[in-house]
C-alpha cells in the first residue's frame, strides 16, 4: 500500500510571495509585499527587546493581554477575540473546523491566493466567482451560493486590485446567504480605508459572521507574523479548540500589544499613507497608465498588455526596485505597487516615467 496525501492535497499550487532579492543590488527598494515603509513601532521594537528576558518562559495559552488591548482599542469583546500566526492561522483555522470533504468554500477571482489553498487543505472545493470591473460582485457571490457552501471568503479592501464595496453592501451580503454558510471578512487593510470598521459592527449583530485583522501591514510587524479574528463566541469557541495552545510566543504578544497601544505612530502611517497613494496613483494615470482609487497600501497599475508590464517591470528591476507581477491574480497586464515613503514613491514615478518616456 503506498502512502497517499488527503484528497485535495496535491491540487494545491504552493503560493508565492513578493520578492525580496534582487541580483546586483545589495539593497533594492522592495514595493512588492505591502509592508509598512516606515516600520514598526518603536514601541513594538522595545517591547520585543524586553521580551529577550523571558525566552526561557512559555507564553500565555489564552493571549489575554493582547487581547485585552485589541478590544480596548477596538472597541470590541475580548471573549470574542482569536489570535493567530498571522490572520492566514485564523483563516485556516475557519477552513478546518467548518468545511470538508463534499463542502464548498468560495472565493471571487481577486481574492488572497491563499483561500482556495485553504479550502483544498480541509478536503472542500474552492468555488471562484467573478468580479465585475475589479470590484466584488454581491450578486455573483449569491448566486454561487448552494446548499454545500459552507464559508464565503471576502477580502475588502481587494487585494490586488485595492477596490472595496461598502458596508451596506457587505450586510446585504451576511442577510442573504444561506443560514449554514459563515462569510468571513479578511480586512488585513482595514486599517487604510476610511470609516469602515472592517465589519465588526456586523459580527456584534449577526451569528454568521467572523472578521480577520492582522499586525503585518499598518503595524509593521509582518516579519513576527501575528493576526486575530473577532466573532460569535460560538464560534470563536470553536476554533479554540484546534488552536494550539503556545501558537504565538511572548516575543510576539508583547510586540502586537505595545503595537496596537501606540494609536499615534498607526495614525501617522495612516495619513502618509492616504497623502502618498492619491499622489502616485494621479502619477501614474498622468502617464497614461490605467489605476483604480485604491483604498490600500497599494495600487495596481494597469498597462497596455502583458508585454508591456513585463517590460516595465524589467525597467524598474534595473532601478533597483521590486513591484508585484500579479498574473496570478488575473492580472497579467497588471503590476501590484506598495506605497512606499515620499523618497521612495517619488523613485518609483520617475522610473515608470523614464520607462514610458522611451517606449
Amino acid at each position: 500500500m503506498s502512502i497517499t496525501p488527503q484528497p485535495g492535497i496535491m491540487d494545491i499550487a504552493l503560493y508565492v510571495g513578493g520578492q525580496s532579492r534582487l541580483e546586483g543590488h545589495a539593497d533594492p527598494l522592495k514595493l512588492s509585499s505591502n509592508e509598512n515603509p516606515y516600520g514598526p513601532s518603536p514601541r513594538a521594537m522595545a517591547a520585543l527587546e524586553r521580551s529577550a528576558a523571558v525566552l526561557h518562559r512559555y507564553p500565555s495559552t489564552d493571549h489575554a493581554e493582547l487581547r485585552g488591548a485589541i478590544a480596548e482599542i477596538h472597541g470590541l469583546d475580548p471573549e470574542r477575540i482569536i489570535c493567530g500566526v498571522g490572520s492566514d492561522e485564523v483563516l485556516q483555522f475557519l477552513a478546518q473546523c467548518y468545511a470538508g470533504p463534499g463542502d464548498e468554500v468560495i472565493h471571487t477571482e481577486h481574492g488572497f491566493a491563499m483561500y482556495p489553498i485553504l479550502a483544498r487543505a480541509a478536503g472542500a472545493t474552492p468555488v471562484e466567482v467573478r468580479e465585475r470591473d475589479r470590484v466584488v460582485d454581491v450578486d455573483a457571490i449569491l448566486a454561487a451560493c448552494t446548499d454545500r457552501t459552507r464559508l464565503i471568503y471576502l477580502t475588502n479592501p481587494g487585494n490586488p486590485t485595492g477596490t472595496m464595496i461598502p458596508l451596506s453592501e457587505v450586510e446585504r451580503l451576511a442577510q442573504a446567504i444561506p443560514e449554514q454558510v459563515i462569510l468571513v471578512l479578511d480586512g488585513a487593510y482595514v486599517e487604510f480605508t476610511e470609516d469602515y470598521d472592517g465589519g465588526a459592527s456586523l459580527v456584534e449583530s449577526r451569528e454568521n459572521v467572523v472578521m480577520t485583522r492582522t499586525f503585518s501591514k499598518i503595524h509593521g510587524l509582518g516579519g513576527l507574523r501575528i493576526g486575530w479574528g473577532y466573532g460569535p463566541r460560538a464560534i470563536i469557541d470553536v476554533l479554540n479548540r484546534v488552536r494550539q495552545p503556545f501558537n504565538l510566543s511572548n516575543s510576539q504578544l508583547a510586540a502586537a500589544e505595545a503595537a496596537i497601544r501606540d494609536t499615534e505612530f498607526t495614525a501617522h502611517c495612516q495619513n502618509e499613507n492616504a497623502r502618498l497613494r492619491v499622489w502616485l496613483r494621479e502619477e501614474l494615470v498622468a502617464l497614461g497608465i490605467a489605476c483604480d482609487e485604491s483604498h490600500a497600501n497599494y495600487v495596481l497599475a494597469r498597462f497596455a498588455d502583458e508585454a508591456e508590464a513585463a517590460c516595465c517591470d524589467a525597467a524598474l528591476r534595473e532601478a533597483g526596485i521590486l513591484v508585484r507581477r500579479v498574473g496570478g491574480y488575473g492580472f497579467p497586464e497588471g503590476l501590484r505597487i506598495t506605497v512606499g515613503d515620499e523618497a521612495g514613491c517619488a523613485r518609483v514615478v520617475e522610473a515608470i516615467g523614464r520607462f514610458k518616456g522611451a517606449a
